[in-house]
């Protein structure tokens, strides 16, 4: 239903959804993220207010499109997509890190299906760009900055890569590179700084699509660098033009929570920001936790379900798994209204675990899961990477709290309970007030229910070792369901958010 009046909460995708690219094709816009080592890869959002985003899909829900070894280590695999629409087409181009290098993929629909991928080994480096010039050349930019001429169509490469501009001089990491034609110009929007707590988004200009490009007098053009803002990491940001002929901005950032340093758990999350110009020049607006909302009806769509009762005989595009899915090991038809995950490796610790779980997109939420391990061993997890998860586990007889923070893997508590299915809770409360610098941003409480819903908490930890600052890598926490032995049956899992996304960095409220 239409709004246009009500306040607008960044970020506008929340969660584990960085490195956001954007189109826009007539009335409707979409959005793609990086996924990294999790199967299917590269949702895909659509819009048609920039504001509300319902993911319609994955661009790479097929093995022949998307192969992530067994080898493939956390953080590796999909990086940084670029979705544009040109000439009736959707194009995607991205990296495969753990061994595919650059692909290319189509499609007219971006729901799905795309291609197969299109190859391209005479481009090097990662987070690849298309723009197409005024004769239908396309132009593929990648980090460092360099550029090489490309037939999308076949991946054929013409020439030899060639420097652009990349950003302040001896600036870390120039990448995210996006090149636009924007009136008499062509742009050149970069990231740089590195994708920690430096991170910025700088821009220069010039009359052809290679350039030479000046520089900004203004840049970066955004950056939270050296502040208390609640939203930091800002960077990796791409430009669109909104419905009434302005210009907007997305791009990734962080909200940290707790004391010192401050700890993200979430991921970078995608955020939008409103741009204007002055003399040729983008002019990034204030970056808040609330935007004043734009000037156009506001379409918002129904609030997703609390519950997955997993009827349908595909699993909705929230869900994720670790590095591939096969059907052998996960299916929803073995039990009619249930979902059977039969184990592949002996717990989160191994690359090979059968998983399936969805983004946490909340500081403060609660995930619920009614499980019969029958005769083997599983439950629900709330997950960085290998070395860094906690998880209720259950089995025949007991449910028992398990956590692995670098190379220890502990058995924090346990219970006896009676045989058959069983609810298991996860909940995460966002640090209030920082009475210490040590302080972590969040509390996670493991435990289970009773037949009558009362709950039993048999943990509750602190979620600084579910942290970016403390794992490293470029996710966030995923939260969901495993089998470590045998088959394990789940009947429903419930996801909702318990509170608001918390306070700022200083205990203020955002």
């Amino acid at each position: 239903m239409p709004r246009t009046s009500s306040p607008v909460t960044n970020p506008v995708i929340p969660g584990f959804h960085p490195d956001p690219s954007i189109c826009r094709a007539g009335e409707d816009y979409y959005l793609a993220c990086s996924s990294f080592e999790y199967f299917p890869g590269v949702p895909v959002f659509h819009s048609r207010d920039l504001v509300h985003w319902t993911q319609i899909g994955n661009a790479l829900d097929r093995p022949g499109q998307l192969r992530l070894p067994p080898g493939t280590p956390s953080s590796g695999g999909i990086y940084a997509p670029t979705l544009r629409h040109h000439d009736g087409r959707f194009w995607l181009i991205v990296t495969n890190v753990s061994g595919d290098g650059n692909l290319l993929f189509t499609t007219t629909d971006p729901a799905g299906p795309w291609s197969d991928p299109i190859p391209l080994p005479g481009v090097h480096g990662i987070d690849p760009d298309l723009a197409w010039d005024d004769d239908g050349t396309c132009w593929c930019t990648t980090a460092g900055v360099g550029q090489i001429r490309i037939d999308p169509r076949t991946g054929e490469t013409f020439g030899e890569r060639r420097p652009l501009w990349s950003g302040a001089p001896g600036a870390k990491a120039p990448e995210a590179p996006h090149l636009y034609h924007i009136g008499d110009y062509w742009y050149l929007l970069i990231a740089e700084g590195g994708t920690e707590r430096c991170h910025g988004v700088s821009i220069a200009r010039g009359r052809s699509p290679q350039g030479p490009f000046e520089p900004c007098p203004a840049n970066p053009v955004l950056t939270h660098r050296g502040t208390d803002h609640p939203i930091q990491n800002t960077g990796h940001a791409d430009l669109v033009e909104g419905p009434d002929g302005s210009w907007w901005m997305v791009l990734l950032g962080v909200r940290p929570h707790g004391g010192t340093p401050g700890w993200h758990v979430l991921g970078r999350e995608t955020f939008l920001v409103p741009v204007t110009w002055s003399e040729g020049w983008p002019v990034v607006g204030e970056l808040s936790t609330v935007l004043a909302p734009p000037p156009w009806p506001l379409r918002e769509p129904a609030a997703p379900p609390v519950r997955d009762d997993f009827e349908s005989g595909e699993l909705a595009s929230a869900w994720i798994s670790l590095r591939s899915r096969p059907a052998e090991n996960c299916t929803t038809k073995e039990r009619a209204g249930w979902l059977s995950l039969r184990a592949a490796g002996e717990s989160l610790d191994d690359p090979e675990v059968t998983f399936v779980g969805r983004r946490q997109q909340h500081v403060s939420c609660r995930a619920r899961v009614l499980v019969d391990p029958a005769e083997g061993r599983g439950g629900l997890a709330v997950r960085l990477d290998e070395e860094h998860h906690y998880e209720i586990e259950v089995t025949p007889g007991e449910v028992r709290v398990l956590t692995r923070v670098g190379p220890f893997r502990s058995q924090v508590a346990s219970r006896a309970t009676a045989a058959g299915p069983v609810v298991l809770r996860i909940g995460t409360a966002v640090t209030g007030q920082v009475s210490d610098a040590r302080q972590g941003p969040d509390t996670v409480s493991l435990g289970f229910e009773d037949p009558q819903g009362a709950f039993t908490e048999l943990a509750a930890l602190d979620g600084r070792y579910l942290s970016t600052e403390v794992a490293g890598g470029f996710t966030g926490r995923v939260i969901g369901m495993y089998a470590a032995a045998g088959t394990v049956h789940f009947d429903w899992f419930d996801y909702e958010p318990t509170g608001p996304d918390g306070p700022d960095r200083t205990g203020s409220a955002d």
